[in-house]
């Protein structure tokens, strides 16, 4: 059994949490230059060169790419054979997150008692944490951080069973259509079909990790993909809904089986700023 750190993770995290403020997702930037490529003069245009020269700006500031610094989102893979010395997995990603708000100077973004005095807890915690267990001697972290904008944008709905490809594409693309322009397009869009209630908005939340380019390698999402991503870019909504043809830049999907009476959809929005950071420990 491999005895793993609380500190090694903490030290982690932070590292992930910075580096994830202050750096697009990979394969973001070249998504948004194909887009700049592709895309008529006019204000959608240099809306996209503004997009890329604020990461540019980012990057070698270090300045977070959003005011927003969002919900730190964990989706943790812990081995079966790693145990944590120290504290518990929790606890030492929350530490981490907390480090990297106040050494990274990165905004807090909880608050407290969210009906009543929503007070903030001045350092991002507690960080939302996803715990799946694996065989092996590792521990995998993927980050995903959430700005208001996007969250808020998104949405979950249990649609009657038979609704079928199409009642999907329907509720996506409807969704987009009414929130798309307030969650900061180009967007990347994941959605999660099946499970249940919560387990259709971890899938779409997971689809975010997925590196730009690589499709479903399920043929049927694959091609409810390239479906939802051609009628979603044909909305004309455009990079911060100025119009134009890019509202999205990529459409994820992935499933799961479900309650043969329920079919669960969440439509997860990602900005033109994803911010992702992964780990392996």
């Amino acid at each position: 059994m491999r005895e793993l750190d609380a500190e090694t993770i903490a030290m982690a995290v932070e590292g992930m949490c910075r580096e994830g403020s202050t750096s697009p997702a990979p394969g973001l930037a070249p998504a948004l230059a194909d887009a700049l490529a592709q895309c008529p003069p006019g204000p959608s245009r240099e809306v996209l060169a503004i997009c890329l020269e604020n990461i540019d700006i980012a990057s070698s500031s270090g300045l977070p790419l959003c005011q927003d610094t969002g919900v730190p989102v964990f989706l943790a893979e812990l081995g079966s054979e790693v145990t944590i010395k120290g504290g518990t997995l929790e606890t030492a990603i929350a530490s981490g997150v907390s480090s990297a708000c106040r050494a990274g100077f990165l905004r807090p973004s909880m608050v407290s008692d969210p009906f009543g005095c929503r007070l903030n807890t001045g350092d991002s915690t507690p960080p939302v944490v996803h715990l799946g267990i694996v065989e092996g001697s590792s521990l995998r972290l993927g980050l995903v951080l959430r700005g208001a904008g996007t969250e808020n944008a998104s949405r979950v709905a249990m649609l009657p069973p038979l609704s079928g490809a199409d009642g999907v594409a329907r509720f996506v693309v409807d969704t987009v259509a009414s929130q798309g322009a307030f969650a900061c397009p180009p967007l990347i869009v994941s959605v999660g079909v099946g499970g249940n209630l919560e387990t259709c908005a971890l899938l779409a939340k997971k689809g975010l990790l997925r590196p730009f380019g690589a499709g479903s390698p399920d043929p049927a999402c694959a091609a409810l993909e390239e479906r939802l991503l051609n009628r979603i870019n044909s909305l004309g909504i455009g990079p911060q809904g100025f119009g134009g043809p890019c509202t999205a830049l990529s459409v994820r999907v992935t499933s799961a089986p479900c309650h043969m009476a329920s079919l669960p959809v969440c439509v997860c929005m990602g900005c033109h700023a994803l911010r992702t950071a992964e780990a392996m420990l």
